[in-house]
């Protein structure tokens, strides 16, 4: 049975142990009185250290390296209570764990001195390399723990911004944006004519520019086909027969006496073989 594990101020001292002894076995009182079964476990002693497991899953509840073992004993006064020391990796606080054994207390007390003989063995065969190794291999499998468990929260934090970022994104438009408005179309999708802005560059539909409005000038108009209009007073002597030319600068020297047109035919039909 296991009683359980209490801090200590000592690595070792048999007085150290019966105080934690007493501690334990009062809360054991204690628990009894309400009922709870003290739990019952398995050892498995080497001469690497000392793993307290469940005998029936077999889980490994507590693995104490034998490096780590500062003291064991057992009591003389009561022969199924044995104890050990060990310090704790994690928070490197001494623990006393403290075990209640029917028939072999003494023989467990025994066989973790054995341990530490064959270790103390196998350390001098070895040049203290081995130890050395798998104190190396713990603390580096230690750092791995410690740095994958670091490397979760770094992604979630990640994770976490990247939501943000993307929930902002959707309900939140950018400070001082203005959506812009497309102009409206007729039914044939053409932008109605505006006189306010006759040269606008809005591109049309199909990304292409319209063509430019011609501005208004002083120049001679031209009619449908880029042909000027025809003025016969502005024509010369020589482009009509003479005869036409003639009635011309009558009517000429009649318009600047006042004189106007009413009801007058004019028949050019020689000009038409020149078109």
């Amino acid at each position: 049975q296991f009683l359980g594990s209490t801090e200590v101020e000592q690595p070792k001292g048999t007085e150290v142990v019966r105080d934690a002894v007493r501690k334990l076995k009062f809360a054991r009182h204690i628990k009894k009185s309400e009922g709870q079964k003290t739990p019952k476990v398995e050892l498995q002693i080497s001469i690497y250290g000392v793993k307290i497991l469940d005998p029936k899953t077999k889980e490994v509840q507590h693995n104490c390296q034998l490096h780590r073992i500062s003291f064991c004993a057992d009591d003389k006064t009561d022969k199924r209570i044995f104890t050990f020391i060990c310090k704790d990796s994690e928070s490197n606080k001494h623990l006393c764990y403290v075990f209640d054994s029917e028939k072999c207390a003494e023989e467990i007390t025994l066989t973790i001195g054995q341990a530490f003989d064959l270790a103390y063995r196998k350390f001098l065969e070895s040049g203290g390399k081995d130890v050395e190794t798998r104190k190396q291999i713990a603390g580096l499998q230690k750092r791995i723990q410690e740095l994958e468990t670091e490397n979760a929260e770094l992604k979630n934090k990640v994770q976490d911004l990247e939501n943000q970022l993307r929930i902002t994104q959707v309900h939140v438009p950018p400070a001082g944006s203005v959506t812009p408005k497309s102009p409206s179309t007729d039914i044939f999708d053409m932008v109605p004519f505006s006189p306010i802005s006759p040269q606008s560059s809005t591109p049309t539909r199909n990304g292409t520019q319209p063509p430019p409005v011609p501005s208004r000038s002083t120049e001679i108009k031209r009619d449908l086909f880029g042909a000027e209009p025809f003025d016969p007073f502005s024509c010369g002597a020589g482009d009509f027969p003479p005869d036409i030319q003639s009635k011309l600068d009558e009517m000429q020297e009649g318009f600047k006496m006042g004189l106007t047109l009413e009801g007058t035919v004019f028949c050019l039909d020689p000009l038409d073989s020149r078109c």
